[in-house]
C-alpha cells in the first residue's frame, strides 16, 4: 500500500492557528513572516480581556479616583508611599460583607427630661398662728420675745439650719427647745407642750422640733420666740426673721 505525504500535499497551502477565543479554523496563504504570538494577559492564560475584566477593571478604577489615588487632573498619589495609597484604596473599597449589610438603625430619640430639685430653704415661720404680743415693753416689763397663739399640738418648727443646745424643763417656760443657728444666734422655743430633739442633734431649715403648748407661766396656747445674739443680746424677732425673708402679718 502507497503512503501518501502530507507534507507534500499541503505544500502549497500552511495551516494558520488563531487564537482560542475564536473557536475557528482558518486558512491563510504561505508567507515568509513569523506568526505572531498570542498576547499573555493573565498569569499565562492567553485569554483577551472579555467584558466582565474589563468591568471589573472600571470599577477598581472608579474605586481609586473615589479614594483620592488618581483623578482626571492626575495622580494624587505622587510622592505617597506605598502603604498610604494601599490605605487609601482600602478606603475606597467595601468589602463583600460591608457591601451586603443593612446600614446600622438610627436611634429613637429622647425626650430630654430636667427634674428640677426645688430649693431648700434658709429659713422658714417658726409657727403657724397668730401674732398677741411682740418684742419691747409689755405690762410695765421688757417683752424679748414674739408670742404666737395656737392650738395645743401645733407643729412648731427650726427657722434656720442649726445645733440643739437644750431641750426640756427650763424656768418660767415649762418646757423649751434652743438652737445654735448657722449664722452664730440661738433661738429660743418657749412654753411647748413637747420636745421632739435631743440635745447636739443637727437640724435644718423647715424640721419640726416640738409643738404648742401652755406650760409655764403663760396666758394660753402659744409659742414664745426668741433672738439672742451671745448670751446676753435679746434681739427684736420680728426683725430679725424680716431680714431673712419671714414676715408676720
Amino acid at each position: 500500500m502507497e503512503t501518501v505525504d502530507l507534507t507534500e500535499l499541503l505544500g502549497p497551502l500552511r495551516l494558520s492557528y488563531p487564537a482560542p477565543w475564536e473557536r475557528r479554523w482558518c486558512w491563510a496563504p504561505p508567507t515568509d513572516e513569523p506568526a505572531p504570538e498570542p498576547v499573555s494577559v493573565v498569569g499565562g492564560d492567553r485569554r483577551r480581556p472579555n467584558g466582565v475584566t474589563v468591568l471589573l477593571a472600571a470599577v477598581a478604577c472608579g474605586a481609586l479616583v473615589a479614594g483620592g489615588a488618581i483623578s482626571p487632573d492626575g495622580p494624587r498619589t505622587a510622592g505617597k508611599s506605598p502603604s498610604d495609597v494601599a490605605a487609601v484604596v482600602a478606603r475606597a473599597s467595601p468589602t463583600r460583607r460591608q457591601a451586603f449589610l443593612p446600614p446600622p438603625p438610627r436611634a429613637a430619640p429622647t425626650a430630654a427630661r430636667t427634674r428640677l430639685t426645688p430649693r431648700r430653704p434658709r429659713s422658714v415661720t417658726p409657727v403657724v398662728g397668730v401674732v398677741t404680743s411682740g418684742y419691747g415693753m409689755r405690762w410695765g416689763t421688757e417683752h424679748y420675745g414674739l408670742d404666737i397663739a395656737n392650738d395645743i399640738g401645733t407643729p412648731i418648727f427650726s427657722v434656720s439650719d442649726g445645733v440643739i443646745l437644750n431641750s426640756g424643763p427650763a424656768s418660767g417656760f415649762g418646757l423649751w427647745v434652743r438652737i445654735r443657728h448657722d449664722d452664730g444666734t440661738t433661738a429660743v422655743y418657749g412654753h411647748i407642750n413637747e420636745t421632739l430633739v435631743a440635745v447636739g442633734q443637727r437640724v435644718r431649715a423647715g424640721q419640726q422640733i416640738a409643738t404648742v403648748g401652755n406650760r409655764g407661766i403663760s396666758t394660753g396656747p402659744h409659742l414664745h420666740f426668741e433672738v439672742w445674739q451671745g448670751d446676753s443680746v435679746r434681739l427684736d424677732p420680728a426683725a430679725w426673721l424680716r431680714a431673712r425673708g419671714v414676715v408676720f402679718q
